[in-house]
């Protein structure tokens, strides 16, 4: 006999487990499933708030560069296919397959043992319990008591004992068991599928070098190294692809890091026609394209529409309609000289997506055509009725090349807008795309045209027209302050002062008005010391500045007439003297705007490229599968209750009569399974009434 305890009894087999068996008992612990749970909740939340399968400049500008890096060497940018969810949901896999290769055994067998050892004590000490003593045989109680059983929906099985007594043991719902298989098991399943659908190959040959990430945006694929190209593969990808209207294309982009890789397609997709549908107001509405996938592999051809959420799905690549943009239209620009020099107007024809140069002032300028669109919703608190947008027309967006070396974007728009009841021309400039445009009114003409604010601004920047304007400004001054005599004297003393104004011009188009008033204040303090002669040298200028400005414009409007002044055509009007305060605001925003140019939109063909995302997940079919499986263990789990019946048939020979012990127990929701139970036994005693009241006759459903 062993002299150990119990306790350390049951301690001696745990102290000779071998690694494997510690090994298995922690992969297959819940604790462990439950942890990997949560680590895979919250990376899958984090990878729904945080938009996935962007370029690594984008999240730059949207989170700076402190928390880009943050977040970069977290993975957050592509969660589903970073390394450490992949590992969550290897290690998941395997835990959750190792608890269904310990605890699945144990579930089939209980789910077909019935339990007929108990003995009567055991059974009256369940919550659940009755007891008849009735004057029947046991034949008659037993009859009964197989009849409930059945009437009731449970299997039973009876076990003869050598006391005479039988035991029925019942079981219902038993598919409950099940449940706990197919939960599990559909765990495994999706987490496979999302495996295999986490593009292990991309990240395979990326971690072992043999695949280069592409930063160029502007290249053809034709021109785009072979490292940085994955083969046609079985693998899952999500890539996009912009087509122009009547242009093929046999690959698609998929964003990785700060770049892209170019992934090849088993077949050709043709773009035959692009379309557009847009609400009233101008907001699109719906779009869809005609797709024509060529297949030589297979000598295959067919034609499909595609729309959004209806998709086209070839050899398990499906072809979703995302979004829209601009495929190369051509556009008739004309190039508005905006500093000084003799310049005049030039035309540009342009195609987006390409470049062009311009020679301003010697220096030699490149633009970028980056964008074009056709319809431009913008929000409208003016207008009445139930909507609150209107369509402001086309625009399209250029970048442009400083001397400097800094590279400017800016967003134009061909038509007038109308603020405040006035028409203008809106320019938008940034220094870079993480900053918001900032835009120049030009105010447009009666025409609703460019060439009044620039023939204005020619007679500002143009040498001949800017010194007659100055001189005219001059001898007027001097005629209305009276430093002067006649017209004769005015025009011998006017020279100096107009080269003074002619200076002012040129400080007022390059630096602005702030600039001008600084540097008359600093003429001001230098040639006086008397406050009265500074009062009076400071107004000299401002009038000076002032009338050269009112004369350029004055001489703008007069060309526009086609007339000698504007005395000739009557003075001028309102309109007139609003548009040549708008038009000095347009002037002392110029230095600001910094271009050397504006750019006009006078004419376009467009050319529409339609966006596709282009996506194959060999994976998804397994994870809708194991999310089938996983609602049907739940519903098992949920709604069908497992419940166990015992009744217990002994003949007291003593007193001639039969006990008949009825009991049960049900794991979940106990409340509904004693209602349950009661509904047993009232059956039961009724059938048991029954038989003892036909006095031995057989007992009939």
């Amino acid at each position: 006999m062993s002299s150990e305890s119990p306790a350390a009894a049951r301690q001696t087999p745990r102290k000779g487990r071998t690694t494997s068996a510690i090994l298995i008992e922690f992969l297959g612990s819940m604790n462990l499933a439950i942890t990997l749970l949560v680590a895979l909740g919250i990376g899958s939340i984090i990878g729904t708030v945080l938009v996935q399968e962007r370029t690594w400049s984008e999240h730059m500008i949207d989170f700076g560069p402190f928390w880009f890096e943050v977040f970069r060497r977290l993975g957050l940018y592509d969660v589903y296919s970073a390394s450490w969810y992949l590992a969550i949901l290897t290690f998941l896999v395997i835990s959750t397959s190792v608890c269904m290769y310990r605890y699945t055994p144990t579930v089939l067998k209980e789910m077909t043992r019935y339990r007929d050892h108990y003995q009567a004590t055991s059974l009256r000490a369940l919550s659940n319990q009755r007891e008849w003593t009735m004057g029947l045989v046991p034949e008659q109680a037993r009859e009964a008591t197989q009849q409930t059983f059945r009437n009731k929906g449970f299997r039973f099985r009876d076990k003869s004992r050598k006391n005479g007594q039988v035991l029925y043991a019942g079981m219902k719902g038993r598919s409950n068991r099940l449940g706990y298989i197919f939960t599990h098991a559909a765990i495994v399943v999706i987490c496979v599928g999302g495996l295999i659908d986490g593009d292990l190959l991309l990240k395979w040959n990326e971690w072992r070098g043999n695949l280069q990430v592409e930063t160029r945006d502007d290249i053809p694929v034709s021109q785009i190294d072979d490292s940085r190209k994955l083969p046609v593969r079985p693998g899952s990808f999500r890539g996009t692809t912009n087509i122009p209207e009547g242009r093929a294309a046999n690959v698609t982009f998929l964003p990785l890091r700060d770049g892209y890789v170019v992934q090849e397609l088993p077949f050709t997709i043709l773009v035959e026609d692009f379309r557009i549908q847009h609400y009233p107001d101008g907001q699109p509405r719906s779009y869809e394209s005609d797709l024509r996938i060529i297949d030589q592999e297979y000598d295959k051809e067919f034609t499909q529409t595609i729309r959004v959420n209806e998709p086209l799905t070839y050899r398990g690549h499906s072809i979703y309609q995302a979004s829209f943009g601009d495929g190369g239209s051509n556009l008739d620009l004309r190039i508005w000289p905006l500093r000084g020099g003799t310049e005049g107007v030039e035309q540009l024809e342009a195609k987006v997506f390409s470049q062009a140069e311009v020679n301003i002032g010697g220096q030699r300028y490149t633009l970028s055509i980056e964008d074009f669109e056709l319809a431009n919703v913008r929000p409208d608190e003016l207008m009445e009725g139930g909507t609150r947008h209107r369509n402001v027309g086309p625009t399209f967006n250029y970048s442009m090349r400083m001397r400097d070396g800094r590279v400017l974007e800016f967003e134009n728009y061909m038509l007038p807008i109308r603020i405040d009841g006035r028409d203008y021309y809106l320019s938008g400039v940034r220094p870079s795309p993480d900053q918001p445009f900032r835009y120049l009114h030009i105010p447009a003409g009666p025409d609703r045209s460019l060439d009044r604010f620039m023939t204005f601004l020619d007679n500002l920047r143009q040498t001949e027209p800017r010194r007659e304007a100055a001189r005219s400004a001059a001898r007027y001054v001097l005629l209305e302050l009276g430093m002067v005599e006649d017209q004769e004297q005015a025009r011998q003393l006017s020279g100096q002062m107009a080269l003074s104004a002619e200076q002012m011009i040129q400080q007022l188009l390059q630096e602005g008005f702030e600039a001008v008033s600084e540097g008359v204040e600093a003429r001001v303090q230098a040639g006086a010391n008397d406050p009265e002669q500074q009062a009076l040298l400071r107004d000299f200028s401002h009038m000076l500045l002032e009338r050269t400005l009112t004369n350029a414009y004055h001489n703008a409007v007069a060309e526009e007439a086609g007339v000698q002044s504007v005395s000739d055509m009557g003075g001028l009007t309102e309109d007139d003297r609003l548009f040549y305060e708008e038009a000095l605001a347009a002037l002392s925003a110029l230095p600001g705007y910094t271009s050397p140019i504006f750019l006009e939109l006078t004419g376009f063909e467009q050319v529409q490229s339609t966006g596709l995302m282009i996506a194959r997940a060999p994976g998804a079919g397994i994870v809708y599968f194991g999310s089938a499986m996983l609602v049907l263990g739940l519903f098992l789990m949920f709604y069908v209750p497992h419940r166990r019946l015992w009744a217990l048939v002994e003949q007291d020979e003593s007193a001639g009569r039969t006990r008949i012990l009825l009991a049960g127990v049900g794991q979940r929701d106990p409340k509904a399974f004693g209602k349950e139970f009661e509904r047993v036994a009232q059956e039961l005693d009724l059938r048991l009434r029954l038989a003892e009241s036909k006095g031995g006759e057989e007992v009939k459903t």
